[in-house]
């Protein structure tokens, strides 16, 4: 057997398309500006750009091969190509040869929020039992999906793949080609209920990942989401026989016994079938104790050993954009904490964040400050979501609210005078507003939807002066 991870004939014979001369690629990559040497670059065509007019960019730069629906122009006869039909499809028939030919378990993660978190908890989990692969980042559409399929390796024991939607139909799409051996919902909330007519029509979309499964397959459900009954129910009607839950019940398989919520991590004690267990958890929040929970019942479904899985919790990274945490110096002196929460955003989440700011731990003077921009895709009842968040601000402690977008200003005019620190209608507008009023000894927390931009609210913050990314010296009581 090869060690390639694609030959030129094992891809022409899964994609039914016409190769000439032999060669293999070691990686696959779509975008001409990070192919590496080896590596199967496939031209998609997109709205913006074509990647057949890169086509000679990527050979040049050392691409194995190229996949193509049309021979571009100027490259010369015996350039290695890949043509196929259409290349969106030859990378999906990709991911699909690849999930046929692998022998690993596949675990399938969708859910509101808490996906790319709890993927990277089971990569770290299910790395101290065995070869694993999971996707990159938030690789989990039509074409993120197949992609990090067909990338992963032969050899691979565990593959863990995020499935994500903002329309009925598109999850089902999706698992029809990773058919998941495992797959857990991490909740049902309101991201995208814009394109639904209600929350339940986002618990069916979400459901559509059992259709994926078959009868021996296991959906991991949390108990105590409101659509716990009716997502079991989905994966019944889709064949699947076994349902692990996990929550703070009693019927739960995965039962929270106890958690202490720290500033910057949580101690866990949990029950997983007959066998109690304690843990460290190096992310705060109990957002993040309850996810835990979900990846120790993947575990069990899988037949791993939970003991040594839970291990791995104490040495989780937050990613950027998704709670990653930065010392920022002053230039007038001292410096303050900055957690990025940046990438995305809906009500659940939000409240998960600013739990965790009110739990911060300040300076002598310090104070807890939210950054917020808008969630989006909230339909026409977005301002009462908006508004909606000020109660939660208020019972947390939070010191200080900066705002900007349209459904913000709804947040903005909810709170109390005292905790208005500025609004902007946007993020660049806001940005130096919120740097100007940062102090020695504050915690900021920066969050809302990609499409508010509240990156630039980050940038602005990073560029005072980063002492430190990532993950922060925890105090030596574990607060």
């Amino acid at each position: 057997m090869t060690d390639a991870l694609w030959t030129g004939s094992e891809a022409a014979t899964a994609t039914g398309g016409q190769t000439g001369g032999a060669w293999q690629a070691s990686g696959l990559s779509i975008d001409s500006r990070s192919v590496a040497k080896g590596d199967l670059f496939i031209a998609l065509e997109g709205p913006n750009h074509d990647g057949h007019d890169f086509v000679a960019q990527a050979l040049a730069d050392g691409a194995a091969a190229a996949m193509v629906h049309r021979v571009p122009d100027g490259l010369p006869e015996d350039a290695p190509l890949l043509i196929v039909e259409d290349t969106l499809k030859g990378l999906q028939d990709l991911g699909r040869a690849a999930r046929n030919r692998t022998k690993a378990q596949i675990v399938g993660v969708t859910g509101s929020s808490g996906k790319t978190s709890t993927k990277e908890a089971l990569r770290a989990c299910l790395e101290t039992l065995g070869e694993t692969f999971a996707s990159v980042g938030s690789f989990n559409n039509h074409w993120g999906l197949p992609l990090s399929l067909a990338r992963m390796p032969r050899d691979t024991e565990f593959g863990i793949f995020e499935m994500g939607m903002n329309h009925p139909g598109e999850i089902a799409a999706l698992t029809a080609i990773a058919r998941p051996d495992v797959a857990i919902v991490t909740n049902i909330g309101l991201a995208h209920i814009e394109f639904f007519a209600d929350q339940s029509g986002i618990a069916d979309a979400k459901a559509e990942i059992f259709t994926g499964m078959g009868a021996q397959g296991v959906a991991v459900l949390p108990r105590e989401d409101a659509f716990f009954e009716r997502l079991a129910r989905r994966a019944g009607e889709a064949g699947v026989r076994r349902v692990i839950s996990y929550g703070k019940s009693e019927a739960c398989e995965v039962q929270l016994l106890d958690a202490s919520l720290y500033a910057s991590c949580s101690a866990v004690s949990a029950r997983v079938g007959p066998q109690d267990l304690d843990y460290c958890l190096a992310q705060p929040g109990m957002h993040w104790v309850m996810n835990s929970l979900g990846v120790l019942a993947v575990v069990k479904a899988l037949g791993g050993d939970v003991v040594t899985a839970a291990r791995a919790f104490a040495g989780l990274k937050a990613l950027a954009g998704r709670g990653q945490r930065h010392r920022i110096a002053l230039p007038s002196g001292g410096g303050f904490e900055l957690i990025d929460e940046s990438y995305n955003a809906n009500p659940a989440s939000m409240r998960a964040t600013i739990a965790v700011l009110g739990r911060a731990k300040t300076g002598e003077t310090g104070r807890r400050i939210a950054a917020l921009g808008d969630m989006r895709e909230m339909g026409p009842e977005a301002p009462r979501y908006h508004a909606e968040l000020a109660p939660a601000l208020e019972e947390a402690g939070i010191d200080l609210v900066f705002a900007c977008g349209d459904s913000m200003a709804h947040l903005y005019e909810a709170l109390p005078e005292k905790l208005r620190g500025g609004y902007a209608a946007r993020s660049d507008e806001l940005a130096p507003m919120v740097a100007e009023a940062l102090g020695d000894g504050d915690v900021i927390a920066i969050k809302g939807s990609l499409g508010s931009r509240m990156k630039i609210v980050l940038e602005a913050l990073l560029a005072l002066g980063d002492e430190n990314s990532g993950e922060l010296p925890r105090a030596a009581n574990g607060n």
